[in-house]
C-alpha cells in the first residue's frame, strides 16, 4: 500500500526547537524596544512568525526533486528580482535593498535567494556525481553563486551577500574537491580579499572600516569602533545571570546600536547573562545536531545536499553573528537566525526548515 506524506512524518523535536527560539526573540525584541519608537516590533515578530509556520507546513508538501527539475527558471527570477531592486527598490540609510510592497510591506529579496541557491547549487553537484570535479566544473559553480553575490553587493549589502559563500564550499565539499584544488582557491580566495580592500569599486569606505575596526575598537571609540564597544560593554555587564528582562543599562538606555537586530544576542546577554547565552547557543546545537541528522538519513543524495546545505548558511550566520557581538569578528550586518527582528530571515529560515521536512516525510514514502 502506497504511503503519502504526512505531518505525522515531521520532525516535531526540530520544530519544538525552533519554537522556543522563536518565543525567545519575540520577548527579547519587547525588551529591547520598550524605550525606543519601534516599542511595537514585536508584534510583527509575531506575525512574521506565525506566517513563516504556515508557509513551512506549505513548503514542506511541494516534492523537492520539483523544485531541482524546475530551478533554472527560478534562478533567472532571482537574479531579475536582484535587478529590480538596483531599479526601483527602496533606498534606506544609503543602500538599496527592499523593494515596497503594498501595505508597507518591504521585501527584501536578496533573503531567498539563499534558499535558491542551495536548490541550485544543490541540483549541480548532483549532476557531476561519479567523477572528479575539474576546474570549468568549479568555475561554474562559482558563477552561478558569485553572479548574485555581485548584485547584493551593487545594494550594496556586504553581509547578505557573505552568506552566499557558504552555500558554494558546501557544494565544492560535498561534490568532492580534492584537496590541492582546495588549496588553490583558498589562496585565490585570500588574494582577492586582499584586492577587495584596495580598490574603492568593490567596497565602500565604511565597510572597510567596519571589516577592520573589530580589531581595535578604542582607536575610533565614537566612530567605527562605537558599536563593538557598546557590544561589548553590554555582554560584560550581563555578568554571570544577567540584570534581569528589560532592565540591562546598555540596551534600555539607548547605548547599544539596534539591539533587536544585528545586536540582539548582546542585548540577551546583557538581561540573562552567561547563563542565558548558553542555553541559546545549546538550543542552535540542538537545532544543527537534528538537522544533520535529517541530512544522514536522506533517502537520496540530493536530499543530503539540500538540508546541508540549510545547515551551512546557519552556521555561518550564528558564527559571524555571535562573533560579531563578542568583538571577534567584523560588524557585517548578518542577522542571528530566528531571534534578529526582520521579516525576510524570519521566512528564509522556516522555508528553508519547510524544505528540510520535505527531504525527511519523503523518507516514509514508499
Amino acid at each position: 500500500m502506497r504511503r503519502f506524506l504526512s505531518f505525522r512524518d515531521f520532525d516535531w523535536t526540530l520544530l519544538g526547537f525552533v519554537m522556543l527560539l522563536s518565543v525567545i526573540s519575540v520577548f527579547e525584541i519587547y525588551s529591547a524596544t520598550l524605550h525606543t519608537k519601534f516599542v511595537g516590533f514585536y508584534r510583527q515578530q509575531i506575525l512574521w512568525t506565525v506566517g513563516g509556520l504556515g508557509a513551512m507546513f506549505a513548503f514542506s508538501l511541494i516534492d523537492y526533486h520539483r523544485l531541482l527539475d524546475f530551478i533554472h527558471w527560478i534562478y533567472g527570477f532571482c537574479l531579475l528580482s536582484l535587478i529590480g531592486v538596483l531599479v526601483v527598490g527602496t533606498k534606506v540609510l544609503g543602500a538599496r535593498r527592499w523593494i515596497k510592497l503594498p501595505g508597507g510591506i518591504h521585501f527584501q529579496p536578496s533573503e531567498w535567494v539563499k534558499l535558491i541557491l542551495i536548490v541550485a547549487v544543490t541540483r549541480y553537484f548532483c549532476g557531476l556525481v561519479g567523477r572528479k570535479l575539474t576546474w570549468p566544473d568549479i568555475f561554474k559553480a562559482m558563477a552561478m553563486v558569485g553572479v548574485p553575490m555581485l548584485l547584493v553587493l551593487k545594494q550594496p549589502d556586504l553581509g547578505t551577500a557573505l552568506t552566499y559563500s557558504p552555500i558554494l564550499l558546501a557544494g565544492l565539499f560535498l561534490g568532492g574537491i580534492d584537496w590541492k584544488k582546495g588549496s588553490i582557491l583558498v589562496l585565490a580566495g585570500l588574494l582577492v580579499v586582499g584586492v577587495a580592500f584596495t580598490s574603492s569599486k568593490i567596497l565602500k569606505p565604511y565597510q572597510k572600516q567596519r571589516l577592520t575596526s573589530f580589531m581595535n575598537p578604542d582607536a575610533d571609540p565614537k566612530g567605527s569602533g562605537y558599536q563593538i564597544r557598546q557590544s561589548l560593554i553590554a555582554v560584560g555587564d550581563g555578568g554571570v545571570f544577567g540584570r534581569g528582562a528589560t532592565k540591562g543599562t546598555q540596551t534600555q538606555g539607548d547605548f547599544l546600536p539596534i539591539p533587536y537586530t544585528d545586536f540582539i544576542f548582546a542585548a540577551f546577554a546583557e538581561e540573562h547573562g552567561f547563563i542565558g547565552c548558553v542555553l541559546v547557543l545549546l538550543l542552535y546545537f540542538l537545532v544543527l545536531m537534528r538537522l544533520i541528522q535529517n541530512a544522514q538519513t536522506a533517502s537520496d543524495l540530493p536530499g543530503t545536499f539540500l538540508v546541508m546545505g540549510v545547515v551551512a548558511v546557519l552556521i555561518f550566520q550564528i558564527a559571524v553573528n555571535v562573533g560579531m557581538v563578542l568583538g571577534l569578528m567584523p560588524v557585517t550586518g548578518i542577522p542571528l537566525p530566528l531571534m534578529s527582528y526582520g521579516g525576510s530571515s524570519v521566512l528564509f529560515t522556516f522555508l528553508a526548515l519547510g524544505m528540510v521536512m520535505n527531504v525527511r516525510m519523503s523518507r516514509f514514502v514508499n
